[in-house]
């Protein structure tokens, strides 16, 4: 609906009475404390926004002079009340926003007032507080709706009589309201192809037959079943949002359509051919009992063989994540030849048969993430195998490798994420042949490979180029403790096309580690280490991006911020780092630095004995006992010791004048020469 709202401002706002804002025929009043539509705007005006005031009523003589008027909006006000003849100047208006207002007061004579738009297409009634029945009485002379919002208002139960007239709407929003109940209340919209009623409080979905529907979305409810009219006719369906219930089965779902969306996440699904303890239940049924008046209708299903009888040729996106799936019925995916996009992750999948040879031909994206996964099946022989994968997560499960040569066929593989598995890269270090090397992940040569993320694998020392052949942008080493044990020697092969680097929580303390070659890098983090000293070869390399927290930095280099470094970062991690109170020339040089930004910086501290302060506000007798500590010690040296030269001297002098006469006569007696005094 927002959509309509100011599509033709193309040119300047200008002033306009009232202090609107005024822009061909588009008159904007947002937010102007009104209480009335001013009077004095131009005759010819098309589209009127008066969101965000405080209108209590449209009076008769409210739109007299607007005659052309086409689309008005007044969301967020404190309508009350329309009159019934406010709009016999403006029969021609054809977009209407009345939501977030109060207009459940007195419905049946906005109603009235409602019933002279004969060309009215779009209305939004939404948070209003409207019961069913009011509802009923407001749309109930509006044949020419196309799109109607009652979203946020207090619906219950919708029945055949709340719609009955609009044989032209195409779009219905019900969302976020009570429902709990729907009883034919959308057979007679014909034309209807958008239907929401998310975020509301239906058990089921019985006899589903809206064979004109495009879009579905019942997300958000309490659905246990979904079933489908049982009919060869062909459904348009396109999109079926069914995310955020309580399915126990996979919906059955029309046997003729044309779904291209299939959204089941957060569910309770799971298929029940075999279990996991190994029990098969492949003739199991189950029966639904379906009372509607006086008649009953008992309607068998087997519990996977029903996806057989839906054609689901046209299906490219499947999201089953967040459901309690074991496993999948053999044939499953057999049925979506189509299938680009499949969602497993958060299930509770231990064996995945990756390489099927048709029905996985088209697949650009698969998510097998935190399952319970050890192996991915393979299938012997088969040539061209995922031809069109891009997108590749097995993150969070229990894998030790890949099937060999995985990679072989995907011509087009971006992004592949294994962390969180206990996986090795190839070729394995100290190993004397393949035969004794143990399983690990060989991606040597995978020339489209661009992110690979192997945070928290638990990789050991990595063996001579892992990387060698791939031209990674993005790559994520989190969480491994002994992968740099023997220095970072094999980023050499990604020297010309790494961008992004993880290294956080790697056990990095060396800062001799050189980063000098990676000359594409521009996002680097180094957090979560043992750093002691700033690695002098960052210096050289033009970051955009710089994460140094949780280390043991004293302190960063004084001339940080005139280096290349310096010059190119845009944003600088720095908190948690027990910096010297007493050094940080370094802090207030960055402080200078044109477009830098330290989002931490509010957590930034440093160390001054045993208490912990901000480098921006540090305390008087801090500074001085800094000045002290920073001053050169031969001059403060010389300072102690003058005075006590000093002293000397002059205690020296007094002895010697006060014992003048003793001394001399001593030395008489003792040469034994004569001398006259």
């Amino acid at each position: 609906l927002a959509v309509g709202w100011g599509s033709g401002a193309v040119a300047a706002w200008a002033p306009s009475p009232g202090g609107c804002k005024l822009v061909q025929s588009t008159v904007d009043c947002t937010g102007r404390w009104l209480s009335s539509i001013p009077g004095n705007l131009r005759g010819d005006t098309e589209e009127l926004l008066l969101d965000d005031n405080t209108i209590q009523v449209l009076g008769n003589a409210s739109l007299l002079p607007y005659t052309q008027l086409c689309r008005l909006s007044l969301t967020r006000n404190r309508l009350e009340l329309i009159e019934p003849s406010t709009f016999h100047s403006s029969q021609g208006l054809q977009e209407l926003s009345l939501s977030d207002n109060f207009l459940f007061t007195n419905y049946s004579l906005t109603a009235a007032a409602l019933s002279a738009l004969q060309a009215l297409r779009t209305l939004d009634l939404a948070g209003n507080r409207l019961t069913e029945d009011m509802v009923s009485v407001l749309v109930r002379n509006l044949s020419s709706l196309e799109s109607l919002s009652v979203a946020r208002n207090v619906i219950m139960r919708l029945d055949s009589s709340i719609f009955t007239n609009l044989t032209q709407l195409l779009e219905l929003n019900l969302e976020k309201n009570y429902i709990f109940e729907i009883d034919e209340a959308f057979e007679g919209l014909q034309g209807l192809q958008r239907l929401n009623i998310a975020y509301n409080y239906l058990p089921c979905l019985v006899g589903f037959g809206l064979t004109q529907l495009r879009v579905l979305n019942v997300s958000n409810n309490v659905i246990e079943w979904f079933l489908a009219l049982e009919s060869d006719d062909l459904f348009e369906l396109e999109v079926l949002d069914l995310s955020h219930n309580r399915l126990l089965f996979f919906p059955v779902l029309p046997r003729q359509n044309k779904l291209h969306s299939l959204l089941l996440q957060d569910n309770r699904m799971s298929f029940y051919q075999r279990l996991p303890n190994g029990t098969s239940l492949a003739n199991v049924t189950v029966q639904f009992l379906i009372i509607d008046g006086n008649s009953t209708n008992i309607t068998t299903v087997r519990l996977w063989d029903e996806l057989c009888y839906s054609n689901l040729s046209s299906l490219r996106l499947l999201d089953m994540s967040q459901n309690q799936v074991w496993g999948l019925p053999e044939g499953f995916l057999a049925q979506m030849p189509s299938l680009t996009h499949l969602k497993l992750n958060q299930n509770c999948l231990e064996v995945f048969h990756l390489l099927e040879e048709g029905p996985l031909a088209m697949l650009t994206e698969l998510d097998l993430s935190q399952n319970r996964l050890v192996e991915l099946g393979t299938e012997v022989g088969v040539g061209d195998v995922l031809p069109n994968l891009q997108l590749f997560n097995v993150s969070a499960n229990r894998l030790r490798a890949l099937p060999p040569g995985v990679f072989t066929h995907t011509r087009k593989i971006t992004t592949v994420d294994l962390s969180h598995n206990q996986v090795d890269l190839c070729p394995q270090p100290d190993v004397a042949s393949e035969a004794e090397s143990p399983p690990c992940v060989d991606i040597r040569g995978v020339e489209t490979l661009t992110h690979l993320s192997l945070a928290g694998c638990d990789l050991q020392r990595l063996g001579d180029h892992p990387f060698q052949g791939t031209s990674l942008i993005h790559l994520d080493l989190s969480d491994n403790c002994q992968a740099l044990s023997e220095g970072v020697g094999w980023l050499q092969d990604l020297a010309l096309t790494l961008q992004v680097l993880s290294l956080r929580n790697t056990s990095l303390s060396s800062a001799a580690v050189d980063f000098s070659a990676l000359n594409s890098l521009v996002r680097l983090d180094l957090s979560g280490n043992s750093l002691t000293a700033f690695p002098a070869s960052l210096g050289a390399l033009e970051l955009h991006s710089l994460d140094l927290r949780d280390n043991c930095l004293p302190a960063l280099p004084p001339d940080a911020a005139r280096t290349p470094l310096g010059r190119s970062l845009r944003e600088l991690y720095l908190s948690r780092n027990p910096y010297n109170c007493c050094t940080l020339g370094w802090w207030d040089a960055l402080q200078r630095v044109e477009g830098l930004r330290v989002p931490d910086g509010r957590e930034v501290t440093c160390r001054h004995g045993s208490r912990a302060l901000s480098p921006g506000a540090l305390p008087e007798p801090v500074l001085r006992s800094c000045r002290w500590q920073t001053a050169d010690l031969a001059l403060l040296y010389l300072v102690l010791a003058l005075p006590t030269c000093l002293t000397l001297l002059v205690a020296f002098a007094v002895i010697f004048l006060m014992l003048k006469e003793k001394l001399l006569k001593l030395l008489k007696n003792r040469c034994g020469v004569s001398s006259s005094y």
